[in-house]
């Protein structure tokens, strides 16, 4: 055995990433083989809708086309192709916008990034510290008052709350909420005009994106939070004398977060899901719509590579998420 290996969290990655890889394999083939299982292709898509326009594509041209873009292969070739390519940074061409993948993903990547871990840190920030509030007023008013707007933020529809949201702000305030920037900014260069234009889209997206996570992220405080409350060690540090907020802070909260911690994960996940559903309503120049537009199209290499980097972005979430519990907590890595 290697010599870096004999370290129980070392090995403890090194595992996690092994394991991060076959699932990133997987997630590959699936995901090509799912895009590939509606019957036809893009161009079946493209000629169907030439011939609405009163427009015809002959079946020489067809078969053409069909040979020239590598459709006319079996599929596990397709999927080879592609996910060699992929391996070495080159996505393809997409059938739909007519442009390379690469450039698609690149141009909206940064604002899918600066909304997610945005949406992320919020969630974070909001829930850990009600979660703590409401576990140490157990029944008081504010515990039922965060409780009925958590059980509310996880019953809301991620599209209801924008329109919602989009609607407050116009009658309200008169700003169309749509997009990230307002249409006098897009494509201007970057001047404090433009960045203070920016912040003041930001906040419609990140709570539609968020607010689900922190509902959950609430009651998980709470509740684990409240079980660590009731154990004989909190009790016997009271009767020791420790004074309150000391005892909180240092024990029964660092237990709590174990499960806030491993979430990272599925919040990642979740937070994802979430941007391509307010992506979609508020018309926000993120990968989700783009995805979207691309399996509507049978567009597979655009909607397998966006699928696949999201599916990076959420492994490497799991993965840093169990490195950081491990860490925190050595019965993760011995056991």
């Amino acid at each position: 055995m290697p010599s870096f290996l004999r370290n129980p969290l070392l090995r403890y990655v090194a595992k996690r990433i092994a394991w991060a890889s076959v699932v990133l394999v997987l997630i590959s083939f699936f995901a090509f083989l799912v895009i590939q299982l509606p019957p036809g292709d893009f161009l079946d898509s493209y000629v169907e809708e030439l011939s609405r326009s009163g427009m015809g594509v002959d079946s020489a041209t067809l078969v053409a086309l069909r040979h020239a873009y590598g459709l006319d292969r079996p599929m596990i070739v397709q999927y080879w192709e592609w996910v060699t390519r992929f391996a070495h940074g080159d996505m393809g061409v997409s059938f739909l916008y007519a442009k390379k993948v690469n450039v698609i993903i690149a141009e909206r990547l940064p604002w899918t990034l600066m909304l997610t871990f945005g949406s992320m840190l919020i969630t974070y920030g909001i829930a850990i510290p009600i979660g703590i509030y409401t576990a140490r007023r157990q029944y008081s008013v504010a515990d039922f008052a965060a409780s009925f707007i958590a059980f509310i933020g996880m019953a809301t529809p991620g599209f209801l709350l924008a329109l919602v949201l989009m609607w407050i702000f116009y009658v309200c305030f008169g700003v169309t909420m749509g997009g990230l920037q307002s249409p006098q900014f897009i494509g201007q260069p970057l001047s404090w005009a433009k960045a203070g234009n920016l912040l003041m889209h930001l906040p419609v997206p990140l709570v539609v994106i968020g607010i689900g996570g922190i509902a959950n992220l609430t009651r998980t405080m709470r509740a684990t939070l409240l079980d660590e409350l009731g154990k004989q060690y909190v009790t016997t540090a009271r009767a020791k004398g420790l004074p309150e907020s000391v005892l909180i802070r240092r024990y029964p909260v660092r237990v709590a977060l174990n499960p806030i911690i491993s979430s990272g994960g599925w919040l990642l996940a979740e937070l994802f899901s979430g941007d391509t559903v307010a992506g979609i309503v508020l018309g926000l120049p993120t990968i989700g719509p783009v995805m979207y537009r691309a399996l509507l199209a049978e567009d597979m290499f655009l909607a397998a590579s966006c699928v696949m980097v999201m599916s990076i972005l959420t492994v490497l979430g799991f993965l840093i998420s169990d490195i950081v519990l491990a860490y925190v907590d050595p019965r993760i890595r011995l056991g």
